[in-house]
Formats: structure tokens, sequence, C-alpha cells
């Protein structure tokens, strides 16, 4: 294969257009991460605390050391991660440690 002088070989025109492309796509997941990031905060915005159910501002209260959020209007109740369960530590055969047992995984379950 003979090669004019000063015209790069396929070799090089493969090399520059791969880089080219990396490039792009580079660009492309930047700019989709960025509206992945944006759409995911206006999410927040427009669901942070609100009530699940009638969709108005939850309040926080505080019951035995947690901020428990509360819906005024229709009368929920809701827990963060982790909030169920530090209420039934407090209680180790009452109705809040039932209900907690009703939503863990049986041992040895799939």
């Amino acid at each position: 294969m003979s090669q004019t002088p000063g015209k790069p070989s396929n070799t090089e025109d493969e090399y520059f257009v791969r880089e080219d492309a990396e490039k792009k796509r580079k660009i492309a997941l930047g700019v989709k991460k960025e509206t992945q990031a944006a759409e995911l905060l206006r999410l927040k915005e427009l669901h942070f605390m609100r009530c699940p159910k009638c969709g108005l501002q939850l309040q926080e209260v505080k019951y035995q050391g947690l901020d428990v959020d509360v819906c005024f209007a229709c009368g929920g109740v809701f827990l963060d991660k982790g909030e169920l369960e530090s209420l039934t530590r407090h209680e180790k055969h009452g109705v809040m440690s039932a209900i907690l047992n009703w939503f863990k995984p049986e041992l040895g379950a799939p």
C-alpha cells in the first residue's frame, strides 16, 4: 500500500475517528447526567415533605426522640428509614414490634 506524503494512513484515520466518537460519547453522558440530576432535584422539590396520601405539607413532630412526619390534613403518620426499628427497640413484644415483624423477611427465605 503506497502512501501519499502528508496524507494520514487508514490506521491514523480510524484512531482519530475513535477519539472523536469517544469525546462525543463523554459529552453525551455528561449531558445525560446533568439532566438526570436536574430531574431528580425537580422531583424532590415537588414531593419533599408532602403527604403521599393527600399531597399537603407534612409537619415534623417529636415522638420518643424521633422526628416523625405527620399530615394534619388526613391524619397520616410517616416514618423515615430506620425509625420504625428505633420505635420497636423500646418495646420488645408490643404492637409496633408485631407490625414490624410482618415486614421482615422470614429466615431462610430466598
